[in-house]
C-alpha cells in the first residue's frame, strides 16, 4: 500500500461516491464516515421491497434516498451517497439538492479494475448480474471524469486502483466562514466607506492604540485587552479616503487584530480592478482615482485582500454570524452563490423604488435564529435590535454616524460623521421607514401567526423545541382569556421531573434516586432545597412599585401602566389587582432594604418563588377534591369499624376485616392531616381584613432576570440572567429578603451534598427525613452550580442535565395518590410508573424558559419573548401523568 493520501471534504457538503459495482465504495463509507452519515441505494431498495436486489424498485428507492438526504442537508449535516452514481442523470439529481440547500457536492470516485469489480460480485451470493453490467458501467464511468467538475461538483477526488483506495484517508475541514473556535470579544464596525479619519477616531473610543507608519499613515490598530475589530464592509466608496481605510482595514487583519467580511462595493471593486466591465457608479470613480495615485503593488494587495474575504463569518459557537447585509438562518454556516449573493445584497423583491434603487425585503422582522446577526449594508437612523440582529450602517459617509457594537456586551460605541461626503439618492434615514419603504413590525405587536400550527422554537441550550398544532391551539385559549399581559409575561417556570422510582420498602420516592442520577450526570455537588408548601409564582418587580407613580419602571421598560405582575405557572394573575399592588411595593422595599437593587444594578427584578399557603390559590380544589374524600372517610369509617366490632362481639370471623378496615380509617386521619398542612386563613382569601397579606408568605429561591427602565432597542436596554450564578447565590439573595421582611419572606432551607462523601449523602437523606417527617412536602435536589450538560456532551441541542429532581415524603404523595396508596399492592403498580415523557418535557420546558429570559435580556421586542413563553404553556397539554 502507497503512502497515506488525504481526500479533503468539506464538513458541510454531500459526498457523492462513484463507482461500478463491487468497487468497494459501502466498505469504503463504512471505513470513513459515521453510520448514519452514509445513505445507501442498497439500503433503501431493501426498504420499500424487503430485497436490496430488486431493480423493479429502484425508483421508489431513490426517491427515499433522496428524501433522506434533503432532510439531513436541511440540517446541515454531512451526507455521503452510497450508490453507483456513474451515470450522469443521477448525478445531475444529486448535485440539484446540494445546490438546493447550500452545501457543496462533492465526488469521490473509486476507479477499481473491471477484473477486481467482476471478482467481487461473483464472490457475493446476492449479486446475480454477470461481468456485462460492469463494463457497462465502468464504461459510462470513464466517460464521466471529464465531466465531474462541470457538473457542478466543486471538489473531486479520483482514486485509481486498490491501493489508493485503501490508502485514502478522509479529512473533514471546516468552511472558511466556520470561525466557531473564536470567542472575541470582538468590536463589529458598520460601513465605513472610505471615512478614515471617523474610524481612527471610533477606534480611539474603542480603546484601540492606532499604529502608523513613516509616512504617519495609520497601519493598524491594537487592543490593550486583546479584543478585535470586526468589518462589516463596505469599507471602500463615496468617502474621503478609501485607500487609507484598506490600508488600516488590512494591517488590522494581517496582524490578527480585525476580522473581515466583503460588501458589495469591495466585490465590484474586485471585479473593476480585474479588468470586468462595471458600471463605475455609486461611489466606484471616487475609489479607483484614488487607488490609481497609489502603487501598482498596493493596488494588487487590495484586490487579493477583498477577493480573499468570505462572504460571512459564524463566530463564538455559533453565537455571533457577521455579514455585510445580514443572514437568515437556514444559510448561516453553508456556501454557495445563493448565499454569498444574500450576505452581500441582502434580500430584494425585485422592484425598485422611486429612487431607483432597489426594494429589500426585510428579512430580520422573521428572523427566529439562535445567533445574533451583526451587518450594515442599508443605512439606519439608528442602530437597533430587530429581535435578534441589528444593523450598524448608520450613514456615516452620509453625514450621519459611524457605529460600532461591543460583543459581547451588546454596547453600542458611535461618533459622529465630520460632514455630509456624499449626497444619497434616497433621502437619508427616513423616520418612517427603513430598507426602502418596507414598514417594521412594532415591537409589542402579536400575531396569531406566530404560535397557530406546528412549530419549532429555537433555544441556545437545548436546539430545537417542537410544538404540536393541537397543543398551541389550547395554549392559545388560555393565553387569549386568562393570562396576564403579555408584556408582562417574560417567563413560565417549568414542570419538574420525580425522582426515579424507590424500590425501598414503603417508599415511591427517596433521595438516593437523586443523588445516583446526578452523580451518573457527571454533577459533583447537588444542592437540596425545601419544597415549600405552596404554589409556584414568577414575581415581576419594579424598583418604584409601590410608590406615589409605582409603574414608571414598568410603563418605560415594558409599555404598559402597572406595578409589574404576580403569575402562575400557566400565566394567570396570582391575585386582585390591589393585592397584588399591594404584594409587589413590599417586595420593592424588601429588595430595597437588603441592597439588591444597588448589587444588580437593576430597576426591575424577575423572581422565581413559593406562595403560600397552597389554599391562596388552589382552596378550590382543596375543598372540593381533598376535603370531600377526607370527609367521606372520616363519615363512613368510623360506623364501619363500629358494625365489624359488633359482629366480632358475635363471634363472626371478621378480625380480618376489621383490621383492614381500621388501617384504611388511619390512612384516611394520615390523609386529612396531609392537605390541612396546606391550608390556613389569609387576608387575601376574600374576608373583610384590613390587611390582605396577612397570613401570606413568599418564598424566593431564583433570581431569573434583572435590567434597566430603559426601552428595548437601546444599548442601555440589556439586561441579565443569572442561570450561570450557583444556587446558593440565588439563596443568599433570598436570605436578604427574609431578613428584611421576615413577616413577608420565609426562609428556603438547604442542605449541600458532595456526592463523592458518602457521609454527606447520608447527612442529606437524614436531612429530608426529618423534614418530611415533620409534615413537610420533601425537596428539590439541583446541581449546585445551576446549568450544567452531561461531562463530554455537545455544547448545544444535546447533554443538558436535568435542573431539578423533586424528592417527595412519603405523607405528601398521600395526597397525590390516595389515602391508600402505602398499601404494598398499591406501592407495587404505583412501581410501575413511567418517567421518560415527563423527563423530557421537564427539560424541552427549562430550555424554552431560558431561551425567553435570554431574549428578555437582550432587549427583544415582545412577541419573540412570546414565543418560547408560549410554547411551555403548550407543552404542558402534553399527556403525561398529572401526578407526576
Amino acid at each position: 500500500m502507497g503512502a497515506t493520501r488525504d481526500l479533503r471534504v468539506p464538513a458541510s457538503s454531500l459526498v457523492v461516491l462513484v463507482g461500478v459495482s463491487g468497487s468497494g465504495k459501502s466498505t469504503f463509507a463504512r471505513a470513513h464516515f459515521g453510520p448514519y452519515e452514509t445513505v445507501s441505494s442498497d439500503v433503501c431498495r431493501g426498504l420499500v421491497s424487503n430485497d436490496e436486489n430488486d431493480q423493479a424498485a429502484t425508483r421508489a428507492a431513490f426517491e427515499v434516498l433522496e428524501t433522506i438526504v434533503s432532510k439531513r442537508l436541511e440540517a446541515n449535516l454531512l451526507t455521503v451517497v452510497d450508490a453507483t452514481n456513474v451515470q450522469r442523470e443521477a448525478r445531475t439529481t444529486l448535485v440539484a439538492l446540494a445546490r438546493a440547500h447550500d452545501v457543496l457536492p462533492v465526488a469521490i470516485v473509486l476507479d477499481v479494475p473491471e477484473k477486481v469489480a467482476v471478482e467481487r460480485n461473483a464472490a457475493r451470493a446476492d449479486r446475480g448480474f454477470g461481468a456485462h453490467v460492469v463494463k457497462r458501467q465502468r464504461a459510462a464511468l470513464r466517460s464521466s471524469l471529464k465531466s465531474l467538475q462541470r457538473e457542478g461538483f466543486r471538489t473531486v477526488h479520483v482514486l485509481r486502483g486498490e491501493d489508493e483506495v485503501a490508502a485514502a484517508r478522509i479529512v473533514r475541514t471546516p468552511l472558511l466562514t466556520d470561525r466557531r473556535d473564536e470567542h472575541g470579544p470582538f468590536d463589529a464596525i458598520g460601513d465605513v466607506h472610505g471615512c478614515l479619519d471617523e474610524l481612527v477616531t471610533l477606534l480611539g473610543v474603542l480603546g484601540y492604540a492606532v499604529v502608523r507608519d513613516d509616512a504617519g499613515r495609520p497601519v493598524d490598530a491594537v487592543h490593550p485587552e486583546g479584543r478585535r475589530a470586526i468589518f462589516l464592509g463596505d469599507l471602500v466608496d463615496r468617502g474621503p479616503d478609501s485607500p487609507g481605510v484598506l490600508r488600516l482595514a488590512m494591517g488590522m487583519v494581517r496582524a490578527g487584530h480585525a476580522l473581515a467580511v466583503p460588501g458589495n462595493h469591495e466585490h465590484k471593486l474586485v471585479r473593476a480592478l480585474g479588468g470586468r466591465d462595471v458600471k463605475v457608479s455609486h461611489g466606484l470613480e471616487t475609489t479607483l482615482a484614488q487607488l490609481a495615485e497609489e502603487p501598482e503593488e498596493f493596488r494588487r494587495e487590495v484586490a487579493e485582500f477583498c477577493r480573499d474575504l468570505v462572504s460571512h463569518l459564524v463566530l463564538d459557537d455559533g453565537r455571533l454570524v457577521v455579514a455585510h447585509a445580514g443572514l437568515k438562518e437556514s444559510y448561516q454556516g453553508r456556501a454557495s452563490g445563493r448565499v454569498r449573493s444574500f450576505a452581500l445584497y441582502g434580500d430584494t423583491t425585485g422592484e425598485t423604488d422611486e429612487f431607483g434603487l432597489p426594494v429589500r425585503y426585510p428579512w430580520a422582522d422573521d428572523y427566529r435564529g439562535r445567533a445574533m446577526v451583526l451587518y450594515g449594508h442599508t443605512p439606519t437612523p439608528e442602530a437597533e435590535w430587530v429581535n435578534n440582529t441589528m444593523c450598524l450602517d448608520t450613514g456615516c459617509v452620509f453625514g450621519g454616524k459611524l457605529s460600532a457594537l461591543r460583543y459581547p456586551e451588546k454596547e453600542v460605541v458611535q461618533v459622529p460623521a465630520a460632514r455630509e461626503y456624499y449626497a444619497p439618492a434616497r433621502p437619508f434615514l427616513p423616520d418612517d421607514a427603513v430598507d426602502g419603504g418596507a414598514p417594521t413590525r412594532e415591537p409589542d405587536l402579536l400575531s396569531v401567526a406566530d404560535v397557530l400550527g406546528r412549530r419549532a422554537v429555537e433555544t441556545a441550550t437545548h436546539g430545537r423545541v417542537t410544538v404540536g398544532e393541537e397543543q398551541a391551539a389550547g395554549a392559545l385559549e388560555i393565553m387569549s382569556r386568562f393570562a396576564v399581559d403579555p408584556r408582562l409575561l417574560l417567563y413560565l417556570p417549568p414542570t419538574m421531573s420525580p425522582v426515579a422510582t424507590s424500590t425501598l420498602p414503603g417508599l415511591l420516592e427517596h433521595p438516593d434516586g437523586a443523588f445516583a442520577a446526578y452523580a451518573r450526570d457527571g454533577v459533583d455537588r447537588v444542592v437540596c432545597e425545601e419544597k415549600h408548601m405552596g404554589s409556584r409564582a414568577v414575581l415581576l418587580v419594579a424598583r418604584d412599585s409601590g410608590s406615589a407613580d409605582g409603574s414608571r419602571v414598568v410603563a418605560e421598560r415594558f409599555g404598559i401602566d402597572a406595578p409589574g405582575a404576580v403569575h402562575t405557572r400557566t400565566g394567570r394573575s396570582f391575585l386582585d389587582e390591589p393585592t397584588t399592588a399591594l404584594l409587589l411595593g413590599r417586595v420593592a422595599a424588601a429588595l430595597d432594604a437588603a441592597g439588591t437593587w444597588d448589587a444588580l444594578g437593576a430597576d426591575w427584578v424577575l423572581l422565581d418563588a413559593e406562595v403560600l399557603p397552597w389554599s391562596l390559590k388552589a382552596d378550590q380544589l382543596l375543598r372540593d377534591q381533598y376535603a370531600s374524600v377526607g370527609a367521606a372517610a372520616r363519615s363512613v369509617m368510623p360506623a364501619a369499624l363500629a358494625a365489624l366490632a359488633a359482629a366480632e362481639a358475635r363471634g363472626v370471623d371478621v378480625g380480618e376485616l376489621r383490621r383492614r378496615t381500621a388501617r384504611r380509617s388511619a390512612d384516611a386521619e394520615l390523609f386529612v392531616e396531609s392537605y390541612r398542612r396546606y391550608r390556613w386563613d389569609t387576608g387575601a382569601s376574600g374576608s373583610e381584613d384590613l390587611d390582605p397579606l396577612r397570613g401570606v408568605q413568599v418564598a424566593p429561591f431564583q433570581v431569573l432576570a434583572s435590567g434597566t427602565s430603559a426601552r428595548p432597542g437601546s444599548a442601555e436596554a440589556a439586561g441579565t440572567t443569572y442561570a450561570e450564578r450557583d444556587h446558593l447565590w440565588h439563596l443568599d439573595v433570598a436570605d436578604g429578603l427574609v431578613a428584611a421582611d421576615p413577616a413577608l419572606f420565609r426562609t428556603t432551607r438547604r442542605v449541600v451534598v458532595d456526592l463523592a462523601d458518602d457521609a454527606s449523602r447520608a447527612e442529606g437523606t437524614a436531612w429530608w427525613e426529618e423534614l418530611t417527617a415533620a409534615g413537610g412536602e420533601g425537596m428539590v435536589v439541583k446541581p449546585l452550580a445551576n446549568l450544567v450538560r452531561r461531562r463530554g456532551a455537545p455544547g448545544r441541542g444535546g447533554g443538558l442535565v436535568q435542573p431539578g429532581l423533586k424528592v417527595r415524603g412519603r405523607e405528601y404523595l398521600r395526597i397525590i395518590y390516595g389515602p391508600e396508596y402505602t398499601q404494598e399492592r398499591n406501592l407495587e403498580r404505583l412501581r410501575e410508573r413511567s418517567l421518560g415523557r415527563k423527563r423530557s418535557l421537564a427539560l424541552r420546558e427549562y430550555a424554552l424558559g431560558l431561551e425567553a429570559l435570554d431574549r428578555v435580556a437582550r432587549g427583544e421586542p415582545t412577541w419573540r419573548v412570546h414565543e418560547p413563553v408560549f410554547a411551555v404553556l403548550a407543552l404542558e397539554s402534553e399527556p403525561v401523568d398529572p401526578r407526576l
